[in-house]
């Protein structure tokens, strides 16, 4: 048993767009997260009894966010707002993650500059790699968030 703090005061969401159901391992580059497909998940589609491929960016983007929520929680600060800028090379072996497939999501901070990151993901089925991207996000800082919020549209 982990005692790492819980997604809820990791990630900057509240169900029903907390996708992922647990934290495995996270360190200081490195995260491991596990979902298994469930009818309780907001993407399952129950005429397929399954969750849409695509769906495994998302499980990665929020497995980055619980990595960085967890910096920050070290820190004792609230989990940051994050965007996903892209993600590069999306692999799935599988169109769909049929209902009960457990999916272990790992991530690797590669690299980082003025709130610009880059991740390496992967999601592995059983033991074996079913997925894999990369990942493009940005954090920005207190006061561009704000900036961000208050900018009016021209």
């Amino acid at each position: 048993m982990n005692n790492h703090p819980s997604l809820n005061q990791l990630l900057p969401h509240q169900a029903p767009m907390i996708l992922i159901d647990a934290l495995i391992d996270v360190g200081e580059t490195h995260v491991h997260c596990r979902v298994t497909a469930h009818a309780d998940n907001l993407f399952f589609d129950k005429d397929a009894q399954a969750i849409p491929g695509w769906v495994g960016i998302e499980f990665m983007a929020q497995t980055v966010a619980v990595w960085s929520g967890y910096q920050a929680w070290k820190d004792d600060k609230q989990p940051p707002i994050g965007f996903l800028l892209g993600s590069r090379r999306y692999q799935s072996e599988l169109a769909e993650f049929r209902a009960g497939t457990v999916l272990d999501i790992h991530a690797t901070h590669m690299m980082e500059s003025n709130g610009m990151a880059v991740f390496s993901c992967r999601i592995e089925h059983q033991g074996q790699d079913i997925a894999s991207a990369q990942l493009n996000a940005y954090v920005p800082s207190e006061e561009k968030l704000q900036e961000m919020i208050n900018r009016t549209p021209k």
